[in-house]
């Protein structure tokens, strides 16, 4: 048999079932902008009906209903299309530093326009077209001097601003991994915390959330893998090792290699290498150092190596075929040296010389190992009567007004060379020119793949965000509805114990009072 004040203790239960839920709205609406929130979703149930089915139950018709009450509080979220977002996260992440990388050595290279190297090399091939039409003239070999002087310090810019990229991306692997350590510990103090309220029946949403939150921020720089396990907690591990078990984690470091400059990155003290992600991306462009398989000698591979060694190759094998063809040829000061003497040395002088030898020794006829240390020979920058125009006849004399070795090194623009690239490249048949122009055009399209797989993968990113938010995200019209829903039951409730109150106040005042 039901109690006397069963239908108070009904409608306080509803009262409270109905505040939790009006609360968990509030909370709701409060987190519509708060970043990673799931919105939550009091859960109710009838409680159990009296009187309790057994031997010795009540037989009266029928089981009374006791109230309702909240059995959880219950966080929307799809883990499936979590783990969907973070494949496709990774994926942008790579994308975007690989487009972001290019892009920035595109600027550099500042290709094409009227100043860069492309330019900068023309006018230079230009000069030497314009001196062959007067080679005694000053004032044709002093445009030849400046045009050379164009070429050495556009491409050691070039060098000296890939070589800052390539610093400046370094510095970013050394951030990227302190931040991936940093994030590390949060999730394993979140994991702790949470531990420390599941087996209390509680049920910690909002850290969750905040725990989801750093793995999407994980996803996007490394490969991602997550795993549920005792107590709420998870098991977290980048590109198949571990980072995160349960409440430990494992230490996440960049330490700088003395051998190649860069940061190598090592994981519980092991050597890490990304598979994909934000940090391959950034490392890619940046450049890895790995040994080679045929040779075992350490390669750095990437887009500003790659670059750079382009570049070396270019200017040394512009500086050799100009400095070959200027030894033997004659200079101003050889012409009036072999009218005088038919015999006397030719001044022997390359046009291009290396920096750091040149420093040391201004007579110096060491060729530039690399497009940095590219120079106009220092004799050349002191007489432009050194500048070697001319090309002696099969008796070794010249006269003053030949123009042939002015003409064959304007031609070596044009001249089909053997240039291999780097240590272990294969040898490209092409001319200077096409050499530059392909470096060049490699790029572009290596730049706009990489711009259009960022608008790829990012607008897939986006779409599976979408539907992560038809699930989980926060809809204020729906809020509402349900604040006013919740609203008018509560009231219901308040109005059931208001009149359960007349009642009792019926039976206990005024019973019983007959004839009185």
């Amino acid at each position: 048999m039901a109690s006397t004040f069963h239908g108070i203790e009904v409608s306080k239960r509803g009262l409270f079932a109905q505040q939790t839920a009006l609360n968990t709205t509030g909370h709701n609406i409060s987190n519509a902008n708060t970043e990673g929130y799931t919105r939550q979703r009091a859960n109710m149930q009838a409680t159990t009906g009296i009187p309790y089915v057994s031997l010795q139950s009540s037989t009266e018709a029928g089981i009374l209903g006791t109230g309702v009450q909240v059995t959880d509080l219950q966080r929307l979220r799809d883990s499936f299309i979590d783990v969907q977002y973070r494949a496709e996260n990774k994926d942008y992440g790579y994308w975007e530093a690989k487009a972001s990388g290019l892009t920035q050595i595109e600027a550099i290279m500042n290709e094409p326009s009227d100043t860069g190297l492309q330019s900068v090399m023309d006018q230079f091939w230009q000069s030497w077209e314009d001196l062959s039409n007067d080679p005694a003239s000053l004032s044709s070999r002093v445009v030849v001097r400046e045009r050379a002087i164009a070429v050495a310090d556009t491409l050691a810019a070039n060098v000296d601003s890939l070589t800052q990229l390539q610093t400046d991306l370094d510095d970013k692997v050394a951030t990227d991994a302190m931040q991936i350590n940093s994030i590390a510990t949060q999730i394993a103090d979140l994991n702790t915390q949470i531990s420390k309220l599941v087996p209390t029946g509680y049920e910690p949403n909002d850290l969750y959330d905040q725990r989801d939150v750093l793995i999407d921020k994980l996803s996007k720089m490394v490969t991602t893998t997550v795993t549920q396990t005792d107590n709420g907690m998870v098991n977290v591990m980048i590109d198949g090792q571990a980072l995160v078990t349960g409440r430990q984690k494992s230490d996440f470091t960049a330490v700088k290699n003395a051998t190649t400059g860069f940061y190598d990155l090592t994981l519980g003290g092991q050597a890490f290498t990304p598979l994909s992600g934000s940090l391959l991306g950034t490392m890619e462009a940046r450049g890895i150092a790995q040994p080679d398989p045929t040779t075992g000698n350490m390669v750095v591979t990437g887009d500003i190596p790659a670059m750079l060694q382009r570049l070396d190759a270019l200017a040394t094998n512009m500086a050799k075929e100009i400095n070959d063809l200027h030894r033997t040829g004659l200079s101003l000061n050889d012409i009036q040296n072999r009218a005088a003497d038919p015999t006397a040395a030719l001044q022997d002088l390359p046009f291009f010389v290396d920096r750091t030898a040149a420093t040391a020794d201004p007579s110096t006829k060491t060729y530039p190992t690399n497009a940095k240390n590219l120079m106009v020979n220092p004799a050349i920058m002191n007489s432009l009567n050194t500048i070697a125009a001319a090309q002696a006849d099969s008796a070794g004399q010249a006269v003053e007004g030949d123009n042939q070795n002015a003409l064959d090194i304007a031609a070596l623009k044009f001249k089909t060379l053997s240039i291999t690239v780097g240590t272990s490249g294969q040898p490209e048949s092409t001319t200077l020119d096409d050499f530059y122009r392909y470096t060049i055009a490699q790029l572009g399209v290596d730049s706009q793949e990489a711009q259009r797989m960022e608008e790829n993968t990012e607008l897939l990113v986006q779409q599976i965000e979408t539907q992560r938010q038809s699930v989980s995200g926060v809809s204020i019209d729906e809020e509402m509805a349900n604040m006013i829903q919740f609203q008018h039951a509560y009231s219901a409730s308040a109005r059931v114990m208001t009149s359960m109150d007349e009642i009792l106040d019926k039976m206990i005042n005024g019973m019983g009072r007959v004839g009185l």
